[in-house]
């Protein structure tokens, strides 16, 4: 759920698994949250000149499982890691000599987080930015994001 505080910022979308995203190749910022009623726990730009660009470049690379360690990546990944079930089953697949390369690990976390993403857009990587600290200054909120 948005607080008020936050949706008032900007027009959002609805809400959509991370995994079925499709925003445009456009400047802005999205939010992410754990499961489909889950709190909000992260907010990223989507801005620079990824191959793919903007938002849909930058969730597209969490989606590969290629972004571990930045961003909402890290920030999954850092606590499916802290979840002993989840570990006990990649550790399992590992003594099975079934070991999963790093990128399907990054998918596994993935799976695990059961994140929703909405997005706005904006109409510079400058105004994406800057709406992005708006956001992150919202007092009360458990972001996952590592710099606030």
């Amino acid at each position: 759920m948005i607080s008020r505080e936050i949706q008032d910022m900007a027009p959002w979308t609805d809400w959509v698994p991370l995994i079925s995203a499709d925003p445009p190749p456009s400047p802005g910022v999205y939010l992410a949250r754990q499961g489909a009623g889950g709190p909000v726990v992260y907010v990223g730009v989507g801005a620079g000149a990824r191959k793919g660009g903007g938002l849909r470049g930058r969730l597209r690379r969490y989606t590969s499982g290629k972004a571990l360690a930045s961003g909402l990546g890290e920030g999954l990944f850092d606590r499916a890691l802290a979840d002993r079930d989840w570990l006990r089953e990649r550790l399992t697949e590992v003594e099975r000599g079934r070991p999963m390369r790093a990128s399907q690990w990054g998918k596994a976390a993935l799976a695990w987080a059961d994140l929703y993403v909405c997005w706005a857009l904006t109409e510079s990587r400058e105004e994406a930015m800057a709406l992005e600290s708006r956001v992150l200054a919202v007092p009360g909120v458990g972001w996952w994001n590592r710099a606030r």
